[in-house]
């Protein structure tokens, strides 16, 4: 009697099998669930003919770079990090923000990949990411970026379900995006407030609510968690706990958003 193999299998067979095609790639990595299991599968069937590229920018928190470094160096894959600054035009934070900073980061990605004799240059744009707000991708097609877990049909419950499967710790790591969807649009990027929503971010992770995102309005901290968390956030020694460590980081008020945890909150 035949096997009955999931749909998500199937899929990472076809993935694997045109992976092996280009020869070698560069992927550019984030050390978040989609691009580490494209970085996993690519290097499975690539070897040493796979090349891992990390921009670091401001935005950009440390302990995201310290993770993607972390597993290339446990994974003995070739990695290399890019720094660079905030752009100019991104500095009010505009609302085609992410088209610029991605045309940027990805070109910057692509030369590197050029010097190196690597012609594919791969992201982890999974099958979900076009049904969602995404102003970037604008930027990856007109680069040419190969993003082949889209091309497969991967979805991020798929990703997650192969990525168990093989054993890959960010298999459960909740999504992420970079720290200046924490800002309004048309607000003046600064590079101490980003620190401070970092530092802040990690405080909250530290308290149990790994799902949340401090929005950052001026001395306005608004904390969105899983609405699931809100009793736990109510408790009365852990109210006082956070309010004292983000006053401490220069917030002049902390507020809790009761809608919760949602992607894009600033983008509406």
């Amino acid at each position: 009697m035949k096997k009955n193999i999931p749909e998500a299998d199937n899929k990472n067979s076809r993935l694997l099998g045109s992976l092996e095609k280009l020869g070698s790639a560069a992927i550019a990595f984030s050390g978040g669930v989609d691009s580490t299991f494209l970085l996993a599968a690519a290097t499975s069937v690539l070897g040493d003919k796979v090349l891992a590229l990390t921009v670091k920018t401001p935005y950009i928190p440390d302990q995201e770079l310290e993770e993607a470094r972390n597993f290339c160096s446990g994974q003995g894959i070739r990695h290399r990090i890019i720094h660079t600054e905030i752009l100019e035009e991104i500095m009010s934070n505009p609302f085609n923000r992410c088209y610029l900073c991605k045309k940027h980061v990805f070109s910057l990605m692509k030369a590197e990949a050029a010097r190196e004799g690597i012609h594919h240059l791969l992201d982890g744009t999974n099958a979900d990411d076009p049904n969602d707000y995404r102003p970037g991708m604008m930027a990856l097609k007109e680069l040419h970026i190969e993003s082949p877990l889209l091309e497969n049909g991967l979805t991020k419950k798929d990703i997650r379900y192969l990525s168990r499967k093989q054993g890959l710790a960010s298999a459960d790591k909740p999504a992420y995006a970079c720290l200046l969807t924490r800002l309004p649009h048309n607000y003046e990027v600064k590079t101490e407030e980003l620190k401070r929503i970092e530092k802040a971010e990690l405080y909250l992770v530290s308290l149990g609510f790994a799902i949340s995102r401090v929005r950052n309005h001026g001395t306005v901290a608004r904390i969105e968690i899983d609405r699931g968390k809100i009793p736990d956030f109510m408790e009365g020694r852990t109210v006082k706990k956070i309010v004292r460590y983000f006053r401490s980081l220069g917030y002049e008020f902390v507020s809790l958003d009761l809608e919760g945890y949602r992607t894009g909150s600033l983008s509406k």
